[in-house]
């Protein structure tokens, strides 16, 4: 083998700066640089893109292609209303004129539901573009920050410098690193949470109460917020800490193809936490009461029996008192499925644009999305724990990152955080990027399916009705979207829809 000269060892190692002169150490070591090399060279292009993102914020014109778009659906709206108006009152859909053109206060005049989108969108249009250009500047600072710290952790010799803390405070039981390696494990995940959380406090309170609050979507108060986040630690032990135990316990007695073990017990636990989650996690952070009997609910479960979708409970969640932000989604098992509305959201948009929503919703359901980003999740599971099969045990990649000691055993956990910091970032990072794709197509074909249902116009103006109020990004950049976005940005979604819908007629 080539003698190559070895780049660094990390500041802090187990032997005190002896490395490990196993017979692929030095291909390890230049492993361990190519890694630092690969999160050098994807934050910048990163950033380049979010540079490209921040000089579309600052724009002050508001883009031609939305504009346009938009003009054309208030158009056609104003057409179908002076139609509907010209009807004879007894042929007309619904009741009176005079109910029709009443508001939800019950006052006669111009409806939110009637109003051109357009004249809000640009109302909003300096008020999105303010909101994206502080959450990129934060962004990017907080990305710079996280690479910072990333490298420090790997060149100064962070996981050997904690594992070694952990163990020392592990012989404070009696627990000995030969012996007690799970133990200790999950003495050191208590360790590596903490510090983690300590070190992105501050970019989360700066996020919610500065940049939140600033464009009136933050409502929750610092108890609440503080609530939040020893309720997730808590939860982060109770359920991390059997499950990490459980995980590392089967691949060291799961022999030579323990990766099978692994993706069986992934695919359990998966199951597992989409049972749990919504029943019991999710109602310690919201409140969820059932909607209230009347003409939007009969609508909802006339729909989801009409597309087959076994609905049993409707809830609308209190998410304003954390965010003003809205939306909706659906969960459960088998037989027993369940609609969740924000309380945002039913006051944003109007029944039929609810309904609309809904079946696009629906419509992942019943194309399929759902169970593919399932079945894709435990592939992905299934390929990592099988690659990390092929190095695991290897005594050259724990030497590269500050684990030279021969005579000590090699930790399960670190072998496993080493492989998806190394071997595994750029694949981890291609797949992000063909999931963000396939995540658009499928959010295209679940708005054509709720427009095949009847329901496009409707889904148009409520998208935007919820674009606006969120202060969602009228003018994105196309590389920047292309590459960050999981939902295409509005104006491609009406630009679809209204095309789809002239082609249908």
């Amino acid at each position: 083998m080539v003698n190559l000269e070895l780049p660094w060892e990390p500041l802090y190692t187990q032997s005190g700066g002896e490395p490990y002169a196993g017979s692929d150490s030095a291909f390890y070591y230049w492993a361990l640089a190519s890694t630092v090399a690969f999160t050098l060279v994807v934050h910048t292009f990163e950033a380049h893109l979010d540079a490209r993102q921040r000089s579309a914020y600052k724009e002050t014109q508001f883009p031609e292609a939305l504009e346009e778009t938009v003009s054309k659906i208030d158009e056609e709206r104003k057409i179908e209303a002076s139609k509907k108006k010209d009807k004879p009152a007894d042929k007309q859909e619904g009741s009176t004129e005079e109910e029709t053109n009443k508001d939800k206060d019950g006052k006669t005049g111009e409806t939110d539901k009637n109003k051109p989108l357009l004249p809000q969108l640009k109302e909003k249009f300096r008020g999105a573009q303010a909101y994206g250009l502080d959450k990129i500047n934060f962004g990017m600072v907080a990305s710079t920050f996280d690479v910072i710290q990333e490298m420090l952790f790997l060149l100064l010799g962070f996981l050997p410098f904690i594992w070694d803390e952990s163990v020392e405070f592990g012989t404070k039981f009696g627990w000995t690193e030969q012996d007690n390696e799970i133990k200790i494990s999950l003495m050191f995940l208590l360790f590596t949470t903490i510090i983690g959380t300590i070190t992105s406090l501050p970019f989360e309170l700066y996020s919610t109460f500065q940049i939140e609050r600033k464009h009136g979507f933050n409502k929750q108060t610092l108890g609440l917020f503080f609530g939040d986040k020893v309720k997730s630690l808590v939860l982060t032990f109770v359920i991390g800490g059997p499950f990490l135990a459980l995980l590392l316990h089967i691949i060291k007695i799961g022999g030579k193809h323990f990766y099978i073990y692994v993706w069986v017990f992934m695919f359990c636990f998966s199951v597992f936490m989409m049972t749990i989650v919504p029943v019991f996690i999710m109602p310690l952070f919201n409140k969820y009461e059932p909607l209230p009997d009347g003409d939007l609910k009969r609508r909802i479960f006339e729909l989801a029996a009409s597309l087959k979708y076994p609905l049993t409970k409707l809830f609308v969640m209190d998410g304003s008192k954390r965010s003003s932000h809205s939306n909706a989604f659906m969960f459960g098992m088998g037989n027993n499925k369940r609609i969740v509305l924000f309380d945002t959201l039913m006051t944003q948009v109007h029944d039929d644009e609810v309904l609309a929503i809904l079946g696009h919703e629906l419509g992942h359901w019943k194309l399929g999305h759902t169970l593919s980003n399932f079945a894709v999740t435990q592939l992905y599971f299934g390929a990592a724990f099988y690659f990390f099969s092929l190095i695991y045990g290897s005594r050259d990649i724990f030497a590269a990152n500050g684990f030279d000691d021969q005579s000590r055993p090699v930790p399960t956990i670190i072998a496993l955080l080493l492989f998806m910091q190394t071997f595994w970032a750029p694949v981890d990072k291609l797949l992000s990027f063909v999931l963000t794709i396939f995540s658009r197509m499928n959010e295209f074909a679940a708005d054509r399916f709720s427009a095949e249902l009847g329901m496009s116009k409707p889904l148009i103006t409520g998208l935007t009705k919820i674009h606006l109020e969120n202060l969602g990004a009228m003018r994105p950049d196309p590389w920047y979207s292309t590459y960050h976005y999981s939902h295409p940005p509005l104006v491609e979604r009406l630009s679809a829809m209204m095309a789809m819908e002239k082609k249908t007629k």
